[in-house]
């Protein structure tokens, strides 16, 4: 089935989504606030989500393999952090000061993390690596970062850099030419951004809790200076934090005289955040982590098995609860090799999915949460199977 026979069946589907989306293109650029969630011909709009699955304006009910990318790492409304935050709110929203459940947060992550010895807290992961870059500059007197080819990480400007580019303007494999991913972004950015071949070093730890109670640094043996994080850290609620050695991290220390650097936000380390978050990372147990890997084999080994048997041109790859499907028979080893051979693979598979009650990221990457069973991961491979087989 062709990209427009998916995207009538959806529509078919979807007219009270339809119809929200003609009222918010009067209001919004586009029709929403976020960039990463537009697809044509129109997204649906989500009127809940419980456990593992979400439901929109029209009634249908999808699995969901997206879990708001990849930060709902227990599913929907789990109610221990539906009861942190309630208890939280009830106290109050915000505070021109900080709360108990900013410490215990604190507490949680540098626990977990034994590179983090002080942290602080951000209202996203934009914010978080925004600061990142700002104290490594501090600390080091040096100007110029290094990023990875077709890695996001985040929308400030020094980051906005080589996140998609074509490979036919960015230069050698090995060294990548720095593209700029937005208008507006200054010819400084691309000055001062070295960009480096994905997959020849370590990445930044924003999903990083999805892998081990320690994080990434833990499963892989790393041990960075600093670390931002975000996405699960706060149970769904807007969050973000970067931490490291102490040292570094003291040029935020606003005693004896003043910081270094200053930090502000008026919503920086909301006390109904912090509570979501410490009910977050408490029921992330060690019997967690293993079952959450359990059944990410089950899936990557399912789409592996279906891919050989029908001799599809594709792989999945993935870590713990992460995996990501690629529409491309060259072996995976950096951003260009992942780019589909068929470029219009990704919204074909996305747009089926969708139609079989399956939601991913448009480009193939998806995650797993506590609230899955086997036969929700079973389901999706048996969903893919059928899109597989109209393409």
């Amino acid at each position: 089935m062709t990209v427009e026979r998916e995207e009538q069946e959806y529509a078919a589907k979807t007219g009270r989504s339809r119809v929200l989306y003609e009222e918010a293109l009067a209001v919004m650029p586009g029709g929403n606030s976020r960039t990463t969630t537009f697809f044509d011909p129109y997204p649906f709009y989500i009127q809940r989500g419980q456990g593992a699955h979400v439901e929109d304006a029209d009634g249908n009910v999808r699995l969901d393999l997206n879990g708001n990318y990849t930060s709902l790492i227990l599913g929907h409304a789990p109610p221990e952090v539906v009861k942190a935050a309630q208890e939280a709110a009830a106290h109050g929203l915000s505070f021109p000061g900080p709360t108990e459940h900013e410490i215990r947060l604190a507490e949680l992550l540098t626990q977990r993390i034994p590179s983090v010895e002080r942290v602080r807290f951000t209202n996203s992961g934009t914010e978080a690596t925004m600061n990142a870059v700002r104290l490594a500059r501090a600390f080091t007197g040096r100007p110029k970062i290094a990023k990875f080819e077709g890695a996001f990480h985040g929308t400030h400007d020094w980051v906005m850099v080589s996140v998609t580019p074509d490979p036919k303007a960015a230069g050698g494999r090995q060294r990548p030419k720095p593209i700029p991913w937005s208008a507006g972004l200054p010819p400084a950015v691309a000055k001062h951004v070295v960009v480096l071949p994905w997959n020849d070093a370590e990445a930044d730890e924003v999903i990083s809790f999805r892998v081990a109670p320690g994080g990434a640094q833990e499963r892989f043996g790393a041990r960075p200076d600093l670390t931002t994080l975000g996405k699960i850290i706060g149970g769904g609620l807007p969050v973000g934090a970067f931490g490291g050695r102490r040292d570094i991290m003291d040029f935020y220390d606003p005693r004896r005289g003043g910081a270094r650097i200053s930090q502000g936000g008026t919503f920086n380390a909301n006390p109904v955040t912090m509570a979501a978050g410490v009910a977050t990372m408490n029921a992330l147990t060690p019997d967690a982590y293993a079952r959450l890997d359990a059944l990410g084999e089950r899936l990557r080994g399912g789409v592996t098995r279906l891919l050989e048997a029908t001799r599809r041109k594709g792989h999945v790859t993935g870590v713990g609860s992460l995996f990501c499907l690629h529409w491309t028979t060259a072996p995976i080893t950096d951003y260009r090799s992942t780019r589909p051979k068929d470029p219009d693979a990704p919204m074909r598979v996305f747009l089926g999915l969708l139609n079989e009650g399956i939601l991913l990221t448009q480009r193939g990457m998806g995650a797993i949460s506590l609230a899955m069973t086997e036969e929700d991961i079973d389901r999706f491979v048996n969903a893919l199977a059928r899109v597989l087989a109209r393409g």
